[in-house]
């Protein structure tokens, strides 16, 4: 392999594709940047079994070939080049060798027919969506998924696609969170489940501009592509929880609060708790006002913050986290809490206005509660 090519776009390309480069494998060709030339150029693929990345770069090829090179040390080097363009090189030694400027390097490579072959989706139409509606769905949900790794399939994001909406889910068994949005599609029925690692990578390479993400799958695999770069992942498989089941009905008692009042009053209130104790966090919504209280082994702490409330007072308590996060992810002044007076009954949060966000979270036990 004899390649040139623009330092800063295989800087960012290198950058990009060692996401899915595996950290520490016992097989060393996992924690490498494989190399390839086309007839387009280079491609770049990093994959460690779960997600694989690859992008295709343009260069000028004056010879065919391929390498594997360690990835840290490769993007390395590559963020200290002196010059705009560089020259790659590999012998039949796999040595790679790195000339921008005066600047030289030698790696020891591996040959291409180390690396594993990534997952290849054929056939079908890509769903299309927008980008920057994709990023915001995700953002929404995500931190609802489990880390619990015995119930992997809760590990994932769940993709409902119907004829004129997307709706995605994740879910803990603490929480829930749903968001749906209104897209271009006809097509049949899709549902799919992927996971959390993936749609973080997925997110990470969206630019903040109106482009569009393509979709393709199979039983076993999906690929998103989007800014010139493939990022193909594996689809959780398993029995998700049929959370629609899981929603309350009916509620006797609803809130209107000002977002970012309740995110600061949590705020004030959690500087006192630690995550480790568990510590509830005890919320009264009555008399036109949600009343916060928690005692912990560090101390106490108390607040208060006005509220609109119609139906008889609630108290319950609940995982403070659960609700900072799902009220930091609410593109709303208002949010509306539902709730029910019956200790068990889980809270229901959406926006007032806007996104088609809900979020359910299950209350936990107070320390004076019998039983």
């Amino acid at each position: 392999m004899k390649i040139i090519c623009n330092t800063a776009a295989l800087t960012e390309a290198c950058t990009n594709v060692q996401r899915a480069v595996a950290a520490k494998s016992v097989n060393p060709a996992l924690e490498g940047i494989y190399l390839k030339t086309t007839d387009q150029g280079v491609e770049l693929s990093g994959y460690d079994l779960e997600v694989g990345i690859t992008t295709m770069l343009e260069a000028g090829v004056a010879e065919k070939g391929g390498v594997i090179v360690n990835a840290k040390t490769f993007c390395d080097i590559l963020r200290h080049l002196p010059e705009s363009n560089v020259k790659l090189e590999s012998d039949e030694k796999n040595r790679c060798f790195i000339q921008s400027g005066d600047a030289e390097y030698t790696l020891n490579g591996m040959g291409e027919g180390e690396y594993p072959e990534l997952p290849y989706v054929m056939g079908g139409q890509p769903v299309i969506f927008p980008q920057l509606t994709l990023k915001d769905m995700i953002r929404q949900v995500i931190f609802s998924v489990s880390n619990d790794d015995s119930k992997t399939v809760h590990k994932g994001v769940k993709f409902e696609i119907t004829s004129g909406y997307l709706k995605l889910i994740a879910l803990d068994g603490y929480r829930l969170a749903i968001r749906e949005e209104a897209i271009d599609y006809t097509g049949d029925n899709l549902s799919f489940i992927v996971p959390a690692k993936t749609l973080n990578e997925v997110v990470k390479i969206i630019d903040d501009d109106n482009g569009y993400i393509s979709v393709h799958l199979d039983k076993k695999h999906i690929v998103f592509g989007l800014n010139g770069y493939h990022i193909v992942s594996r689809i959780l498989e398993g029995d998700f929880l049929d959370y629609s089941s899981a929603i309350p009905k009916d509620f006797e008692t609803e809130v209107v609060v000002k977002t970012q009042d309740f995110i600061s009053s949590i705020d004030r209130m959690s500087l006192l708790m630690v995550e480790k104790f568990k510590t509830p966090l005890r919320c009264v919504f009555d008399d036109q006002s949600i009343r916060f209280s928690s005692t912990t082994a560090i101390g106490s702490a108390s607040d208060r913050i006005h509220a609109k409330i119609t139906g008889p007072g609630v108290e319950k308590g609940f995982n403070s986290r659960y609700l900072s996060e799902a009220f930091r992810v609410i593109e709303s002044d208002e949010a509306l809490i539902r709730l029910n007076t019956a200790q068990a009954s889980p809270a229901c949060i959406y926006p007032v206005s806007g996104t088609g966000f809900f979020y359910m979270i299950l209350p936990v036990r107070l320390p004076n509660e019998n039983g």
